[in-house]
């Protein structure tokens, strides 16, 4: 008989149903419980693509005689930590003040009063890697919560001090300084992995947004930061992290090679690296580097992308209950989906096929041991052809696996998530002209815009027509970053409406006395702490994500307030910033936002002049981070942006204003002229 989770839309807590344990959601019934019957509460939080949470739960959740002991000693609570990321950053902080290190499957035993006292992440059935069996420490906190309970309500206490703790914020903001961008730009490309790629040893992460802060830098000249972003960009996509058959992003590396990956696919990653690939063939025409975005984003339209225009949030590691069992290949597999034999010695060569595999006795495919110039000689090409050959087999290959269980598919819509991957979609289709691209970004601003935002509040998640959860400050921030981008490919006034109507609810709700925002809106439900999540980690901090768009709202809207509380989120952290890089990187790219001129552009003419469209289209034709513009025709939008007001046409043409650091040039209609303001006052 299926538990209380049946009722929830959440499709990882929906794969724990038909355990034996009494699972409870995270609502009033299940604290209740806890107090009115004196329990302990066990919390189990993951998320549906987790393979070590699978792992436990076929173990564990679903052993009958541990969910004995559980239901007996215990009120059972199952979050999904994507949905729920107020809880899971308030416990995984208990978690690491517990055990120095933090994970998923986090599992953590509360009292009544919701303080963490004893908690981990995986615990075997049985005693091994130096871990208790799961079992002994039910037992244990059951035993110590009888005959013990103050040493338990005590250490409760203690993790609960160290949480607020954490949630302090450092002392006063400073005046913004470039030195922090220098020292933190040095420390990125000092500990930087000239050997495989990337930063840190196994497991290893992709740090895109560090990729993205030095190609800002990189834009500017910076030909050392452009060598490192570049070399990781590469060495990520050769190895087997990056789908070579099918495009897009497992979640990270298992060793330093970038070859064994974590075979999950999160939506966030794919985001996320489309976006740094795509600045990187910007800045330096390779196409490479556009090829690997393409190929992300044409994944995320093929396999992440709800008919109603939402993104799904991940693909499973597993499948068939084995990790990456969809992904990897034998030659015998390769020969059987090719019928010609050279295009299976090619593919055999390229993606570096041996008779032992590279994995398990199968072959996760990568890039690493022929280049282009050596396959070329090896099968009598072109070297300019080899990319559209692999293409072309890729093609074959990828029908052939589609025929394969696929992995699982957690198709809940986070807005969040969405908004950096419409922010991918936007930027794809304008500045490299494709209109798909440009599609996909609109149907799902329209779609989040309809189906999760009612009366200015946004609502966390959706799944099957049901939304779930308040919107927290991530979702807020990045739909505004994803509505302004929008607003830059299509100059729509309602997406600019939209966004300052979102960027006004997130200031309203979500501020503090201090500077920095909340992660919850004011109204949420109480918690242990309200929580505040400064620091980057796989995504970027909501802090980062508002402080980034409050930069760009200022510019388009003049206004001095919303330019002061970023510059005041900056000031406080920036000594932070510039120490830990990798923590704080989006935050990087804010700071770089706020220290750099930004241009604001405008340009006024008919969208049916072909002179208008000469103008936009050079706006775009490179890689312009500090960039605002809006467009308008005559008369002017009056649900635009300040940014527009009092602008005219001159010489009856089309006209472009371009200004910066609170002085305007003159107005022009040529794109030589337009060209010089853009790029000439650098």
């Amino acid at each position: 008989m299926p538990n209380r989770l049946i009722d929830s839309s959440s499709p990882y807590l929906l794969q724990h149903a038909d355990n034996p344990v009494e699972w409870f959601q995270w609502d009033e019934e299940a604290l209740n419980k806890s107090k009115s019957e004196d329990k302990p509460i066990f919390l189990s939080i993951g998320y549906a693509a987790c393979h070590w949470c699978h792992v436990m739960a076929h173990e564990s959740f679903e052993d009958p005689d541990t969910a004995e002991i559980m239901n007996e000693f215990f009120v059972n609570i199952k979050v999904d930590r994507e949905e729920r990321p107020d809880i899971d950053n308030i416990y995984m902080d208990a978690v690491v003040a517990l055990t120095g290190q933090g994970g998923w499957p986090m599992s953590v035993f509360l009292t009544p009063e919701l303080q963490p006292f004893y908690g981990g992440t995986y615990f075997p059935p049985v005693s091994r890697y130096n871990m208790p069996a799961f079992r002994e420490v039910l037992i244990g906190v059951a035993k110590a919560w009888k005959e013990d309970r103050d040493r338990l309500l005590e250490a409760g206490n203690q993790v609960t001090n160290y949480i607020q703790r954490n949630q302090l914020i450092p002392g006063k903001s400073s005046q913004l300084n470039a030195s922090y961008l220098e020292q933190a730009a040095e420390t990125l490309i000092k500990n930087y992995d000239w050997k495989y790629g990337g930063w840190g040893s196994a497991p290893k992460f992709p740090q895109p947004m560090a990729i993205e802060f030095l190609l800002r830098r990189a834009n500017r000249g910076d030909q050392e930061a452009l060598e490192v972003a570049s070399h990781a960009l590469r060495s990520m996509a050769q190895g087997g992290m990056y789908d070579l058959i099918g495009g897009g992003f497992a979640r990270y590396s298992t060793d330093n090679e970038w070859l064994v990956p974590h075979f999950e696919k999160m939506l966030y990653d794919n985001a996320l690296l489309s976006r740094a690939y795509l600045h990187a063939y910007l800045i330096t025409d390779d196409p490479f580097f556009r090829r690997i975005c393409e190929e992300t984003l044409d994944f995320v339209v093929r396999e992440m992308t709800d008919p109603s225009g939402g993104f799904y949030s991940s693909l499973d590691a597993d499948s068939e209950g084995e990790e990456g069992k969809f992904y990897v290949w034998s030659e015998e597999e390769i020969r059987a989906s090719l019928s010609n034999k050279n295009d299976a010695d090619m593919v055999l060569a390229a993606y570096g096929f041996t008779d032992a595999g590279n994995f398990e006795g199968k072959t996760i495919p990568r890039r690493l041991l022929l280049d282009e110039n050596q396959l070329a000689e090896k099968f009598n090409l072109e070297v300019s052809d080899i990319p559209d050959e692999l293409k072309r087999i890729n093609e074959k290959l990828l029908e052939s696996r589609e025929k394969r269980i696929r992995p699982g598919t957690d198709d809940k819509v986070l807005v969040a998530w969405n908004g950096w991957m419409c922010l991918a979609f936007s930027e794809a289709g304008r500045y490299l002209g494709n209109t798909d691209y440009q599609e996909m970004a609109t149907r799902n601003l329209n779609f989040l815009l309809t189906k999760l935002l009612d009366n200015h509040r946004l609502s966390r998640s959706w799944r099957d027509g049901k939304v779930n959860h308040s919107g927290y400050l991530d979702d807020y921030a990045s739909i505004i970053l994803a509505l302004i981008d929008q607003y830059n490919t299509d100059p729509d006034p309602k997406w600019f409406q939209s966004a300052i109507e979102l960027a006004n609810s997130m200031v309203m709700n979500f501020s503090s006395a201090e500077g920095l925002f909340f992660d919850t809106p004011e109204d949420h439900e109480k918690l242990l702490v309200r929580p505040r999540d400064l620091q980057d980690n796989a995504t970027p901090s909501g802090n980062a994500l508002a402080a980034y768009a409050l930069l760009q709202m200022a510019a388009y809207q003049g206004d001095g307030s919303m330019r002061d509380k970023a510059e005041m989120m900056l000031g406080r952290l920036q000594e932070s910033i510039s120490k830990y890089p990798t923590a704080f990187s989006w935050w990087l790219c804010a700071l770089d936002l706020a220290l750099y001129p930004i241009r604001e552009v405008a340009i006024i003419g008919s969208g049916e002049d072909g002179r208008t469209k000469l103008l936009i289209d050079y706006l775009w034709s490179s890689y312009r981070p500090d960039v605002v513009a809006a467009v308008s025709d005559i008369p002017i939008d009056i649900d635009g942006p300040a940014l527009l007001d009092n602008r005219m046409i001159l010489n009856d043409a089309p006209t472009a204003y371009v200004c910066e650091g609170f002085v305007c040039n003159q107005p022009v209609n040529d794109i030589e002229q337009f060209d010089f303001q853009l790029t000439g006052n650098s």
